[in-house]
């Protein structure tokens, strides 16, 4: 069998050195938690967690159980962090696998007390407390926690070795709101030490805090998007411009390549691609890219976006099919069926980021990551 035309390609050599760019920043005053949900940003889970842990992550956070329980069957030993906490079913699985749930509400308790129970294990099992501090997604409200500290005390196989937080909108490096939720953050942390309870691991600060606000740090960050090269924009709420100088180097990680199966030659005039989304105004040279929006290729990027071809730029033309897209090659001499083309990535000089895409289809570069589908090889480069 052939290889895939289409496929990805994830330097852990980039990876690894976005990861140390990170831990040297906040060392000694914090460590890394590397966060690898979503398949690691669309990268490759198992690969990327066993790169950062070679070079020394402690920590994994993930969604979901079925994240971590696949991390310790591939040899991570490295402490798992589990975002989303657990569901009925998964109680047990998380206590074998040495998972380290999130709370933030008594089902969570009832749920892991009933586990060690049936599993009678003579130990505590440590979960990290998620406070809602402004963002009204996950987490325990400030109202709700001293009832939720009260039930944490009165569990004998429960230890609260954590509690976190989550900015709603770290990239805007002045704002009040991330102000306040760092404030309620600390009262939060007030609260459990007035009851007894002070858990020794305390986080808020994602990839933009952790170089916008370092009163979040506490003692461990959890950077996500960085590690793969990535930043949103770290914006002044007062002045409204971006400061890239505030992004540390880190360097993207992931390249997308396809080939070329067909080269044809349009006369001016001619419709290409579906809905009659695009005619030529000119004779034009055409080639025909195995790669669509099931492959994860936006569909805002119809007759908008642009690949590498030859190291020169080639314009997408027409609507981008299913697995097919259409490129405008007219004046790149030499191209055949079977050429490589960069969709995301470098050649000698031309570069094309997620960043480009996500601009075009007014989203972010996580959701083009993210959206590169896993029927796609990932070819590891070290």
């Amino acid at each position: 069998m052939q290889a895939c035309p289409s496929w990805v390609e994830v330097s852990l050599t980039a990876l690894r050195h976005n990861f140390r760019t990170v831990l040297d920043y906040v060392q000694p005053d914090a460590t890394v938690c590397a966060v690898v949900k979503s398949d690691a940003y669309g990268h490759g889970l198992l690969r990327c967690a066993l790169a950062m842990q070679e070079e020394g992550a402690k920590w994994f956070a993930v969604t979901r159980a079925d994240e971590g329980i696949e991390l310790r069957e591939a040899g991570i030993t490295a402490r798992i962090l589990l975002l989303e906490g657990l569901w009925r079913g998964e109680e047990e699985a998380v206590v074998e696998y040495e998972l380290t749930p999130t709370i933030w509400d008594w089902n969570h308790i009832e749920l892991l007390e009933n586990a060690a129970e049936r599993l009678k294990i003579n130990r505590r099992i440590p979960v990290h407390l998620k406070i809602n501090s402004g963002m009204n997604r996950l987490g325990v409200d400030m109202k709700d926690l001293n009832g939720l500290l009260e039930a944490i005390q009165s569990a004998p196989h429960i230890q609260l070795e954590g509690a976190f937080s989550h900015f709603a909108a770290s990239e805007m490096v002045d704002s009040p709101q991330g102000d306040k939720q760092v404030e309620r953050f600390q009262k939060a942390l007030n609260k459990m030490a007035a009851a007894g309870l002070q858990p020794p691991i305390r986080h808020m600060a994602n990839s933009a805090a952790i170089v916008s606000r370092s009163n979040s740090w506490f003692n461990l960050v959890r950077p996500g998007i960085s590690l793969f090269g990535y930043y949103l924009p770290l914006t002044s709420v007062v002045t409204g411009r971006a400061d890239q100088s505030l992004e540390l180097p880190v360097k993207p990680v992931l390249s997308w390549k396809t080939r070329i199966i067909q080269i044809r030659d349009v006369e001016a005039g001619q419709v290409v691609g579906y809905s009659s989304g695009y005619v030529t105004e000119f004779p034009t040279r055409v080639a025909v890219l195995t790669v669509g929006y099931s492959d994860g290729l936006n569909r805002q990027l119809s007759s908008r976006g642009r690949v590498i071809v030859h190291n020169d730029y080639a314009s997408i033309v027409g609507n981008i099919s299913m697995n097919l897209t259409a490129i405008d090659i007219t004046g790149i001499p030499g191209v055949e069926v079977g050429d490589e083309v960069t969709i995301i990535g470098e050649t000698a000089t031309r570069q094309i980021t997620a960043w480009e895409h996500a601009n075009l289809a007014s989203t972010i570069p996580y959701d083009i990551l993210c959206g590169i589908s896993s029927r796609l090889p990932r070819r590891y480069l070290k």
